[in-house]
Parts: C-alpha cells; sequence; structure tokens
C-alpha cells in the first residue's frame, strides 16, 4: 500500500542522508505499533539504493533477545571483517568492525545502517548505537533507527542511550496517524466506503491496510479479530502453515516450512503472510502475535516443539532462538541445554542483563537439579547478575550456591562463595556483612591448598579495609600480591595493586598514585578491563576529595573516556557523580545538577552509589532555595549511615549539616556534622575533618582547627581572608564566600555579591539573616527581573560574557572583575557551555546581537531528550 501523509518524513531522511557529506547523522524514526517505521525505513532505503549501501539489521521479540542480533543480520549482507568477527563473539572487535565498515574510504554509495525495532533490543545493541553515536561525527553514514515511542517505560534502557546521543547529529521523526482525508483516499482505492474506518482504527496505518484488505465491509472492533476474520476463509493447510508461521518471531525459513507448500502459497496469496527469497513471515508483529495468542496452549506447546526440533543441529542459529522455542514447548531438558549457552554467548558481547534472563530462564525449568549443577547455575547467574548491576539478586543466588557446596564439602567452592558474598553485600551496602563473611572466605581457603582464591579472598580484605581506610589495607595487599606472583596470577596481582595504591593515595602519599598508573597499564596490557578502569576512577574520585581541581578534571576526562569506550555504565555514573561534585565546588552549577541527574537516572539498586550526586543534588536545591532538597539529602543519609564507610558519611554528613544551617536549625546542622567529624579525624581525612569542623563552627560548636586542611584551617583560626585567598586559589567561588560570611562587613558584603551571582539564593538570605543579627547594614538582593536569565547564565557569567564581547582576555577580565585566572577560565567555559556555543567569538556574537535585539542570548536550543 502506498505510504500516504510521509513525504515530509521521506524528505527529512533525505537531507539527513546529504548532510552526511558533513559527516554522520543518525535519525530516530519513532511512532506507535503499526504506524508505518519499518515501512518509512524500507521505502526510503528503497529510493536510495542508487547511491547508498543499506545494511538493515532488525530486533526480535524473542523470549531473552539475542545478543548483538541486528549485527549478525548486517554482519550477513557485509561479509568481510565484520562476519568473522560476529562469529568469533568477541564484543570489542565487532564494534570496531561495524564501525570500519561505516568509516572505510568514502565509497560512491554512502551507508546507511537501519537498526530496527530497538524497543526490543539487548543490551549489547543499546551499547553498540551508544558507541556509534559517539563516533558518527567523524564517519560520513547514516544511521536510522526505529522504536515504539509508546513502549518505552521512563527506566527504559533506550531512553538513556538516546539521550546521550550528540544533540547536532540527530533528527528526530515521529510518525502521527494518518488523517481522516488520507484514511477516505485509502478507501476509496480499495473500492470501500470510507465509513468509520477512521474512527475506529484511529488513523493507525497497519490497522487502515488490514481493514481494508479484508472481505467484510465492517470494522472488527480489536485486532485480533481482524486477522482471524481473514483467517477464516482460507483452507485447514492454509490455516496451519499461519500457525506455524505464527510461533516463530520476526520470519520463518523455508527449512521451517517443508510439509507446508500449498497452506503457505495460499498465505502468501490471501495477504496474510509476505515473502523474502528465503522466508516468510506475517506483515507486522502486532499480526503475528494475535494468530499466536489465538491457538490453544496445547497446539502452541507443539509447534513450537516442531519448531525446536527443526532449528536443533542447524549452523548458525542463535541459542536465544532455541530457549525461546524451547521454554514455549515445555522442554525442561532442552532449556537447562541451551540457555547456559545463550546466556555465556550473552555475556561474551557485554548484554550482561540477556545473560541474566537466560539464567533465570533455566533456574525457573531447573526444579530437580540439585547439587553441584544447582550450584554452579547459581554461581553463573550471580556472576552476570552482579555485571548487570542486580547486585541484591546476585546476592541471595550466592548465598543459595554457598549452602549447596557447604553440603558437598567443596572447600575452595565454598571459600570462592564466601569471598563473593563478601563483595556483593558491600555492593548492597552491608559493610560489617562484608567484612564477615570476607574474613570467613579467608578461614576456610587458608585450609585448603594455597590458589588463586585464596589470593583474591587476601585482596578482598585488602579493599575492605581501603575503602574503610584503615591501614591493614596495605598488608593484605601485599599477601595478596605475593601470592599473586608466584601462582603467576596476574588478575588477582593487579587487583590488589590498585587496593595498595589507593590506600597511600587517600593518606596523601603521591606514591599511591604512580602505583595506580602501573596498575592500570598491567590491566590494559593483560586484558583486565575492570580493573584497569578502577585504578582511574579511584585516581580521579580522589582528586576531587583531595580539592587538586586541575588534576581531578583531567583524570574525570580520562576516567569516564576509558569507562564510556568500554561501554562501563556503573563506573560512568559513579564518575558523573564526582565530576557534579567538582563543577558545584567550581561554580558551574547547571554543569552539575546535569551530571548529578544523569548519574542519579537508571534502575534503582540497593547500596549508597548515588550518595555524591544525591550530595550535589541536594545542595544545589538547599542553597537555591529549591524544594526537593532534605528528601534527596535523607535519602542519600539511609544509604550511607547504613553502609558506615568515611567516603559516604562523610559528604552526606556535611551536606545535610550544610542544609539545616540554610534553614536556621543549627542544633540539628550540629547533630549531622557530628555524624561524621569523628570518623574524619580518625582516618586523617584533612579535607573531610575541615568541612565538617567549619559546619560545626557555624553551628556554634565548635571543634578547633585541628587536622584540618589549610583553606578550613584558616578559617577556623579566623583567618578569613587567608581562607578565601586559598579558595580564589582553587577557583572555588561558593567556598571562598561561606569563608568572607565569616568575616566583617566588608566581607560579607562580597561573599552576598558572590552568592547572589552563583543563584544561592537560600544561602543568601541566611547571610543576611545573620547580619540584620548583629545591626549591620544588609546590601540588598538582585532584582527579580535580573536574577532569571533564560539562557541559566548567571550573573557573574553575564559580567564575564559583557567584558568577552568587550574584547577582553581572561586575565583583562581577572582584573576587571578581581578574580583569579583560573576562576575567570572557568567562568568562561561555562558561558560557553550554557549557549550552546564552542569559541570566545561566537559568544561575543551572540552576546552583541542579543545587545541589540534587547534579549538575552542564547544559542539554537537541543532536541529535547
Amino acid at each position: 500500500m502506498e505510504l500516504l501523509e510521509r513525504d515530509s518524513a521521506l524528505a527529512d531522511l533525505d537531507r539527513l542522508l546529504a548532510d552526511t557529506a558533513g559527516g554522520g547523522r543518525i535519525a530516530l524514526v519513532a511512532g506507535e505499533a503499526g504506524a508505518g517505521k519499518s515501512s518509512l525505513a524500507g521505502a526510503f532505503t528503497t529510493a536510495v539504493r542508487s547511491r547508498a549501501r543499506v545494511l538493515w539489521g532488525a530486533c526480535d521479540p524473542l523470549l531473552t533477545p539475542r545478543a548483538l542480533g541486528p549485527v549478525h543480520d548486517i554482519a550477513r549482507q557485509a561479509g568481510g571483517a565484520l562476519r568473522e568477527r560476529v562469529e568469533a563473539g568477541e564484543r570489542g572487535p565487532v564494534f570496531d568492525a561495524l564501525l570500519d565498515e561505516l568509516d572505510g574510504p568514502l565509497p560512491a554509495r554512502r551507508p546507511v545502517v537501519v537498526l530496527d525495532d530497538l524497543h526490543w533490543a539487548d543490551e549489547a545493541t543499546l551499547d553498540l548505537v551508544a558507541f556509534l553515536g559517539r563516533r558518527l561525527a567523524l564517519c560520513r553514514a547514516l544511521l536510522v533507527l526505529t522504536y515504539r515511542d509508546d513502549e518505552l517505560g521512563p527506566e527504559h534502557q533506550l531512553r538513556t542511550v538516546l539521550a546521550g546521543l550528540p544533540h547536532g547529529t540527530v533528527r528526530r521523526i515521529a510518525l502521527p496517524p494518518l488523517s481522516a482525508a488520507a484514511v477516505a483516499e485509502l478507501a476509496r482505492r480499495a473500492g470501500r466506503p470510507a465509513g468509520v474506518v477512521h474512527a475506529e482504527t484511529g488513523g493507525n496505518p497497519l490497522l487502515v491496510s488490514e481493514v481494508l484488505a479484508g472481505a467484510d465491509a465492517g470494522v472488527p472492533p480489536t485486532v485480533r479479530d481482524l486477522v482471524l476474520s481473514r483467517l477464516g476463509a482460507l483452507s485447514a493447510a492454509a490455516r496451519d502453515a499461519a500457525g506455524l508461521v505464527a510461533v516463530v518471531p520476526s520470519h520463518a525459513e523455508a527449512a521451517l516450512l517443508a510439509g507446508h507448500p500449498e497452506g503457505v502459497d495460499e498465505c502468501l496469496a490471501g495477504g496474510i503472510l509476505t515473502g523474502t527469497a528465503d522466508a516468510v513471515a506475517y506483515r507486522h508483529e502486532l499480526l503475528r502475535r494475535a494468530v499466536e495468542e489465538s491457538l490453544s496452549p496445547v497446539r502452541r506447546a507443539a509447534l513450537h516443539a516442531e519448531v525446536l526440533q527443526r532449528l536443533t543441529g542447524r549452523p548458525g542459529v542463535d541459542p536465544a532462538r532455541l530457549v525461546h522455542h524451547a521454554h514455549h514447548a515445555g522442554d525442561a531438558a532442552a532449556v537447562l541445554h541451551w540457555a547456559p549457552v545463550a546466556a555465556r554467548r550473552a555475556a561474551g558481547v557485554g548484554a550482561n542483563r540477556q545473560a541474566v534472563a537466560h539464567y533465570e530462564t533455566a533456574l525457573r525449568h531447573a526444579a530437580g537439579v540439585t547439587g553441584a549443577e544447582r550450584a554452579e547455575l547459581l554461581e553463573a547467574y550471580a556472576t552476570v547478575a552482579h555485571l548487570a548491576g542486580l547486585n541484591g539478586e546476585a546476592l541471595e543466588a550466592r548465598r543459595e550456591a554457598l549452602t549447596l557446596r557447604e553440603a558437598a564439602g567443596d572447600a575452595v567452592r565454598v571459600g570462592e562463595n564466601w569471598r563473593w558474598v563478601s563483595r556483593l553485600a558491600w555492593w548492597t551496602g552491608r559493610t560489617a556483612q562484608a567484612r564477615a563473611a570476607g574474613i570467613r572466605a579467608v578461614e576456610v581457603l587458608e585450609a585448603a591448598a594455597p590458589g588463586p582464591q585464596l589470593a583474591m579472598a587476601y585482596s578482598n580484605l585488602s579493599q575492605l579495609h581501603m575503602l574503610a581506610d584503615e591501614e591493614p589495607a596495605v598488608e593484605w595487599g601485599e599477601r595478596a600480591i605475593a601470592l599473586a606472583r608466584r601462582l603467576g596470577d596476574r588478575d588477582t596481582e593487579v587487583h590488589a595493586l590498585v587496593n595498595v595504591g589507593s590506600w597511600r593515595l587517600q593518606r596523601g602519599d603521591p606514591a599511591g598514585g604512580e602505583e595506580l598508573d602501573r596498575a592500570h597499564r598491567l590491566a590494559v596490557a593483560a586484558g583486565l578491563t575492570d580493573h584497569a578502569a578502577r585504578a582511574l576512577v579511584n585516581r580521579a574520585c580522589q582528586a576531587v576529595e583531595w580539592h587538586q581541581p586541575e588534576l581531578a578534571e583531567a583524570a574525570l576526562e580520562q576516567a569516564l573516556a576509558f569507562a564510556r569506550a568500554h561501554d562501563l555504565g556503573g563506573y560512568v555514573r559513579h564518575l558523573l557523580g564526582y565530576r557534579a561534585a567538582l563543577r558545584l565546588a567550581r561554580g558551574d552549577w547547571p554543569g552539575a545538577g546535569d551530571d548529578a541527574g544523569q548519574a542519579i537516572a537508571g534502575p534503582e539498586q540497593p547500596g549508597p552509589f548515588r550518595c555524591q550526586a544525591q550530595v550535589t543534588l541536594g545542595l544545589l536545591r538547599s542553597r537555591q532555595g529549591r524544594p526537593g532538597a532534605a528528601e534527596v539529602l535523607e535519602e542519600a543519609a539511609g544509604a550511607a549511615y547504613e553502609a558506615g564507610e568515611l567516603q559516604w558519611v562523610g559528604p552526606v554528613a556535611a551536606a545535610l549539616a550544610e542544609h539545616h544551617w540554610i534553614a536556621g536549625d543549627p542544633e540539628l546542622s550540629a547533630a549531622q556534622a557530628r555524624r561524621g567529624y569523628a570518623m574524619a579525624r580518625r582516618a586523617g581525612h584533612p579535607w573531610l575533618t575541615g568541612r565538617l569542623a567549619f559546619r560545626l563552627h557555624r553551628a556554634g560548636a565548635g571543634v578547633g582547627a585541628d587536622g584540618a586542611a589549610p583553606p578550613w584551617r584558616l578559617l577556623l583560626e579566623d583567618d578569613v581572608r587567608g581562607a578565601a585567598r586559598e579558595w580564589d586559589r582553587l577557583g572555588y567561588g561558593y567556598h571562598r564566600a561561606e569563608a568572607l560570611a565569616c568575616g566583617n562587613d566588608e566581607d560579607a558584603a562580597e561573599a552576598l555579591r558572590i552568592m547572589d551571582g552563583l543563584g544561592a539564593v537560600a544561602a543568601a538570605r541566611r547571610v543576611r539573616a545573620e547580619l540584620r543579627e548583629r545591626g549591620a547594614r544588609v546590601p540588598r538582593g538582585p532584582r527579580a527581573t535580573t536574577a532569571a536569565d533564560p539562557t541559566g547564565l548567571t550573573a557573574r557569567q553575564r559580567e564575564v560574557l559583557d567584558l568577552l564581547a568587550d574584547g577582553l582576555s581572561n586575565a583583562q577580565i581577572a582584573a576587571a572583575l578581581s578574580l583569579s585566572a583560573k576562576t575567570v577560565d572557568h567562568h568562561v567555559s561555562a558561558v560557553l557551555g550554557k549557549l550552546g556555543v564552542s569559541s570566545r567569538g561566537q559568544a561575543a556574537a551572540l552576546s552583541r546581537r542579543s545587545s541589540n535585539m534587547g534579549k538575552s542570548p542564547h544559542a539554537a536550543e537541543p532536541p529535547a531528550p
């Protein structure tokens, strides 16, 4: 049927293909089921085949999606290195090979890659979309992504992936229902009265076409009634063939249809099925599913068993398909055979959530499986569940496996499971349980012959002590390193090196940083991606915690680049939380809010791992007087205080103390600060010690300056301007304002100017209240008309932009505003980001243009995620 009212969408796709002359482009084609997304992509690719090289891959509605299913489709079309690497099943080389297909010497025909029905995509395919999205600008290719936007819940991973695509390369193409006029035209061409077709179908193209293809002049009330009414007019042989095809998602190969030639031909002739060179399928998944659901449970299971029998043993069949049919056939033995195979294949390419789903399917069919066989299933499930971020589920599985291993008397497996219970207990915020389980793992394994399990158990204890800022981290780490080297166990050696280096760096020893750099290099050389990432992550986060902003910025970008390149989403979120904290400290509050939001987004998990982002978000809301500050900080406190480690307790206690001080409750502020202060003093952490001591000081419960880092120490010793100079040197404007607020009236006035510039309305209100209490002159706040800049620029950033537009250098701006050059550098970067421009010249031009028009400057709004 001709595509009506899709000319604009086709033109958009054609323009995007033309635009690839300047770099890759991405089309997001979205609509409800039956809106014609695949039809649009098909019509477009047919029209451009003379000038484009089309590669098409589709996702399937299997019980558990095929890992990298669309890439397998594309590899069969492309052949060469991509097909070889897909068959080898290694994720990184597959991604690189597909990128090479898009990034080779410019061919006569530009690549157009269609990834169809991404709402059914597996985790690895979504990772691939993110991977290509970050690199496509350097290619001359068009990536067309189709998906059902009405089936994406708020937590659907595809939402996160699409929001992260570079805005400059993306075009969103929505497919609305057909108008009443278009439906009437189609009805006229079909020789049918339009009647109530539009009203009953809502203009859904699939439903309209099916209604007009039917023999009945009426409109069946549901898709199921519609397709079954058409099937009812066919022979029994055709209905049998249609039933067989209905239990095969996507398409049924010719080999599955042996014995049904006449029935298949009748279905093709009647428009029930469509055909390609070697397969047949329903025109739409809605139609297939309607027929499948009309089958009796007994008939459906029998058909799945028939398909399973014909697929088993055929070369190249994805094990995920075999699991699908075995499950629906009720064949437990086949599920238990194929589900672990499919899980290992999925995990091998990073589709860990699909690996989890396969093991869950196996466990549902494992009612009669006991002992070692069940323990192995549980251990394998727990491993991929941990990698997928499902640490609570992984912990329960490890505990069940531990019970089974203890019953069998397998000491090594018992000890290994204790070590995993320890690690997973820590990940879920149960630090006391983690310590006890870690000690038990060592006790059990020391009673057996020394092996890699014991070495990793030593390293696990080292890590727990390191995370708690305790000196035994080094002793246990060195034990692990010595045993690992004796055994040739590079995995454990590098794991322990990261622990020891991190502990030394936490104690202010620069040698720790050098050890982390060495551990990273060793891990990369050995292909130990997680350890390599952990070394970079610990280095970056330590630099943030110890207020080394230049080092922190560089280390964060290095760690983020590595984590993103290896699709380590958990580390990315963790790092974004720390970058949010750094941006908050350096005055880029919109950037801090964006990072915190990304870090918090996604499925909730037990444990304190969103605390850093929650602290940043809570402080932003508290300082700016926005609602929700207490709620987000209390949520962080629940996880942090249960975990009981300084890295979580310290920042949360300080944030809550600041929030209650701003709210005018010094008693509650002091109570919160005390929760972290003693812990920070015991750990010898000068920055957290100083921060919490300052909060106690502001709440009227001073504890002195012992153990505090220089800016805090100077402030606690009443050297207000000395502390302000230290914070200014670091480029920490709000901290500078907090220090000046403790000084004389002139200092407090400067503090208010900084807070007003940052938009810290509530904090400034609290300082003004203090000035009134001591009878000082209170400077007025910003006018409402100037406080709300539509570009999000603070008053200070507006000043910087005006001077930048006048042609001043950063050094000249710093002199004009009495700021440090580093602070101005940071303000300029924030201004460019908020205006959506990449150079000072562009920002200046926008400022001059908007001044002439009497408006605030702003670049074009990016597309909404």
